[in-house]
């Protein structure tokens, strides 16, 4: 009986670290940038495995220019910009070289994906065609967002959590059981 107990709490600690690294690959930093313009304000969020250390909004050049620092050589990063501040065709730089991004949207945001190399310092311009195309109103794009890697994280928490207590039921049951056999 010691023995399941023991092998028990082993895979306990064996499956642990196999749930962490999900963990750490579903996370990164989030910031809410607020860009207020024309008496408005609109939040983009940017969610990636590098540094934002500065931003700027240019409303004659309709761009957003973002400073990073990044430590890593794989750069990942998502940006959300809602369509009522910059919309139309967009041209993406990175360090002044063009470079092309992954872009979906729908009719509250733009969803982009940037995926690109190089450690140190960088500077990704988002120049769009339009700026405050139809404003009729603002929109909080709070809840159009899908979940964010935030959310996922503390999902996959809560199900270690529970999978942990449904291991301590079935250990329980089954002491019980065997003490109740002799």
């Amino acid at each position: 009986m010691k023995s399941i107990i023991f092998i028990l709490v082993v895979l306990f600690f064996v499956v642990t670290p196999a749930s962490g690294q999900l963990l750490s690959d579903a996370t990164g930093l989030v910031n809410r940038l607020d860009v207020q313009t024309s008496g408005h304000t609109f939040e983009i969020i940017l969610t990636s495995n590098f540094d934002l250390t500065d931003y700027r909004f240019d409303k004659d050049q309709k761009q957003i220019v973002l400073y990073i620092d990044s430590g890593l050589e794989n750069n990942l990063g998502e940006i959300i910009i809602p369509q009522n501040l910059l919309s139309g065709d967009f041209i993406f730089y990175l360090n002044d070289q063009e470079f092309f991004p992954k872009i979906q949207s729908n009719e509250k945001i733009h969803f982009i994906t940037l995926n690109f190399t190089g450690s140190d310092s960088n500077v990704i311009t988002i120049r769009g065609s339009e700026y405050l195309p139809g404003l009729t109103e603002i929109v909080s794009i709070e809840n159009e967002i899908p979940l964010t890697s935030e959310t996922s994280s503390d999902n996959y928490f809560v199900l270690f959590i529970i999978a942990g207590i449904l291991i301590i039921i079935v250990v329980s049951a089954v002491i019980k059981i065997q003490k109740n056999k002799n």
